[in-house]
């Protein structure tokens, strides 16, 4: 029992050291993100600017729309999120029950309430989304709330709870909207492209104007991958991480490891989620579909069961 006792704040202090770590690391990765966003819109655009023979206010227009975009995604990414997946605001009256069990976990995390949102699915998933603590959102399907036990859906409340405190909402949330716009320019080059053609005459150009129009054609191609990229900046290791502390909070691994299994043996997909949201919920929410598992974000659900039982 003392052996038990000594493990388990050995525990606590490491994954509290890390979870500071890691929201250090979440407040930077913010502005980097944004950061490669603005470079990445303006450079298409330049290259954009090249091909079709247009003026230099097209940059200043891609300026502008990076920022709006940033501004956006700070400030709105978390109702795009709901909104997209059909997440409903409740009252306490409207469901007491989750309300109840958020409401204790937030007391013992020391969070403030974040608003409780219900996805009518029988998909069982759930995410957390915002641009800090205060400004944040949890969203359950009515699938989890029905088909976990007590124990087990307090596991997850407290996973995403985790992803509330160590700031992992801020950097998923802003990047459904870069990663959104990313792919809206690209279309918008292809369209350009094949029914604008280019402005004046080719030789004014010369090689430099191949070179650039090749590259354009060459970041075309990959920007869905240089999305899918930006996404996977949001690191796998986030979910250990709030499996980890999460678990801590309840201090019942066991709780959160049951409902993986059965989030796991469930092959109900959440038709509302895209691959824009994939990312926020707690496990894949496509369901093994291949597309979602060329860039999956999520760590295998065997792999974290495994290590929330060795914290048993």
């Amino acid at each position: 029992m003392v052996t038990m006792s000594v493990k388990y704040r050995l525990e606590i202090l490491t994954y509290s050291h890390t979870m500071y770590s890691e929201i250090d690391a979440n407040k930077r990765k913010t502005w980097f993100l944004i950061l490669i966003f603005v470079v990445f819109i303006v450079g298409l655009t330049f290259i954009v600017q090249q091909w079709l023979g247009y003026g230099p206010e097209s940059l200043i227009l891609a300026g502008l729309v990076s920022v709006i975009m940033t501004f956006v995604s700070y400030y709105g990414g978390d109702k795009i999120a709901l909104a997209s997946s059909g997440a409903r605001l409740i009252k306490k009256e409207d469901n007491p029950y989750v309300f109840r069990m958020v409401e204790n976990l937030c007391l013992t995390s020391g969070l403030p309430l974040p608003k409780i949102h219900i996805i009518n699915s029988p998909a069982l998933n759930a995410f957390a989304t915002g641009r800090d603590p205060k400004h944040a959102s949890i969203a359950l399907t009515t699938g989890i709330i029905q088909a976990l036990e007590n124990e087990e859906l307090e596991g997850v409340i407290a996973h995403e709870l985790s992803h509330v405190k160590n700031y992992d909402i801020r950097v998923m949330t802003i990047v459904i909207v870069l990663v959104g716009a990313i792919s809206l320019l690209a279309n918008w080059f292809t369209r350009a492209h094949i029914f604008g053609g280019r402005r004046g005459n080719d030789r004014e150009g010369g090689n430099m104007g191949n070179i650039l129009a090749i590259a354009g054609l060459v970041l075309l191609l990959i920007s869905p991958i240089i999305a899918e990229l930006i996404k996977l900046a949001v690191s796998r290791k986030r979910e250990f991480l709030a499996d980890a502390s999460g678990s801590l909070l309840t201090r019942y691994p066991e709780g959160l490891a049951r409902a993986l299994e059965k989030i796991e043996a469930s092959n109900l997909p959440l038709t509302t989620a895209s691959t824009a949201t994939a990312h926020l919920f707690i496990s894949n929410p496509f369901k093994g579909k291949s597309i979602s598992n060329i860039f999956s974000t999520h760590p295998p659900i065997v792999e974290r069961i495994k290590r929330l039982r060795t914290m048993a």
